[in-house]
């Protein structure tokens, strides 16, 4: 029987506590699956004496998660503490240089450094896994590093923050606006720390640019990524969505093009018949397209202790297996560095701005569309006032720099009310 695999947990949170739980409750089956015991020495967090709900008091104890990432009896390091760098980096760099393999649930972290910690990894002969990292439950690092390793990936793309999902979703089903259903999130506790994280799509950037990496075999580039978060989205958009047949959501697409690879979060139309549109509440999906399987949809909790712990889990029986992946699906110094590109395939655009309802007003819209080579497709106006005139419009397909030529035109004329909102209508 080989020796147990020893643990060191660094964050006592929920998720930590979920992979506590699951330890304790399924060893023998964590055992009869792997080969071997799998077994916590040693744990820390901010508070010793907080009560976690789970007995923790045969565990070594850690006020420095660097000391518990270098201990002898510890052959992972599970760093469930969170934050792009400090402790939760100083830590995992510690763990390495002792020789330790790493699972992580950070995102952050990986997104703005994952390359060189891969490389430190590596040139150590240690891994680093993740799954947990990316779409909470959802397999998705998996199924890219190895189900779908003999593919050459075309396309993913999805839902990737379940928060941003849940307020678009109560938007349409209760009626209420955003900033309502912003402090509902926040109540109910869905929001990070920094809000900004969610609803700004930067939580959903730094999974995207983790999945880019190991979907096109380039070196993480969060820096790169089109960001736009769900912050304007009003009722009207909802409503107006709605009506042509089509849901809101804060889609992820990472593809790579002829001008290089396209990585972008914005809110953007989906067809509601779609599996993205009927993606209700905090759900997650990821859609991946690979040159021999078509397209793959993977669909599950986002978050939450125990979707998230059982990705953790995934990882550390891997490693309790002895099965060893490159941290990014291919050793990392071979990862290229990859041209950012803005979205070339061209796609119609809903537009919806606030004019001043005087004459002419329209026509200086569809001037500034068509020298941008933008023609119409629909346009609908409602609800104007004596002052104000509301306006909708879809364009037939065009390339995301017509549309910022189109923008930027706009500002040069003086019926504006208000910057106009664009939202792509995304084909699936």
């Amino acid at each position: 029987m080989p020796d147990p695999l020893r643990l060191g947990i660094a964050g006592l949170g929920t998720v930590g506590i979920g992979v506590v739980k699951i330890i304790r409750q399924h060893a023998a089956v964590l055992e009869a699956r792997t080969g071997r015991k799998i077994e916590i020495s040693a744990v820390s967090a901010r508070s010793k004496d907080k009560d976690r709900g789970v007995p923790l008091t045969s565990y070594g104890w850690e006020d420095d998660p660097v000391a518990l990432a270098t201990r002898d009896d510890v052959d992972v390091f599970v760093e469930l503490m969170g934050g792009s760098d400090g402790p939760a980096k100083a830590a995992t760099e510690a763990a390495i240089a002792a020789g330790k393999d790493v699972v992580t649930a950070n995102k952050a972290m990986l997104a703005l450094y994952g390359q060189p910690l891969a490389e430190q990894a590596e040139n150590a002969g240690r891994v680093i896994r993740f799954e947990a990292a990316v779409a909470g439950g959802i397999p998705v690092v998996k199924a890219l590093t190895e189900g779908l390793a003999g593919n050459e990936i075309q396309r993913v793309m999805g839902v990737m923050n379940g928060t941003c999902n849940y307020i678009l979703t109560q938007m349409q089903d209760t009626r209420q606006g955003y900033n309502a259903l912003f402090a509902e999130a926040d109540k109910l506790g869905y929001l990070e720390a920094d809000p900004n994280l969610d609803v700004g799509g930067i939580d959903a950037g730094h999974k995207l640019a983790l999945l880019a990496s190991i979907a096109f075999g380039t070196q993480v580039d969060f820096d790169a990524i089109e960001l736009e978060g769900i912050q304007n989205i009003t009722l009207e958009d909802i409503d107006a969505a709605q009506d042509m047949g089509y849901k809101i959501k804060l889609l992820g697409v990472t593809q790579m093009t002829g001008r290089g690879l396209e990585q972008r979060m914005s809110p953007c139309l989906v067809p509601d018949s779609s599996p993205l549109g009927q993606l209700d509440g905090g759900t997650n999906m990821v859609v991946i397209e690979g040159d021999q399987v078509g397209q793959i949809v993977l669909r599950g909790a986002g978050a939450g202790e125990g979707p998230t712990a059982s990705a953790v889990m995934s990882d550390i029986l891997d490693i309790a297996r002895g099965i060893r992946v490159s941290t990014f699906g291919q050793p990392a110094n071979t990862l290229v560095t990859a041209k950012p590109a803005k979205a070339t395939t061209p796609a119609p655009y809903y537009l919806r701005m606030m004019l001043q309802d005087k004459p002419g007003a329209l026509a200086k819209v569809a001037s500034v569309l068509g020298e941008a080579g933008i023609s119409i497709d629909r346009m609908r106006q409602y609800g104007h006032d004596n002052t104000s005139a509301p306006v909708l419009i879809v364009t037939h397909k065009t390339t995301r720099d017509s549309l910022d030529t189109a923008l930027k035109g706009f500002e040069t004329i003086d019926v504006m009310e208000t910057a106009p909102v664009a939202i792509r209508i995304e084909q699936l």
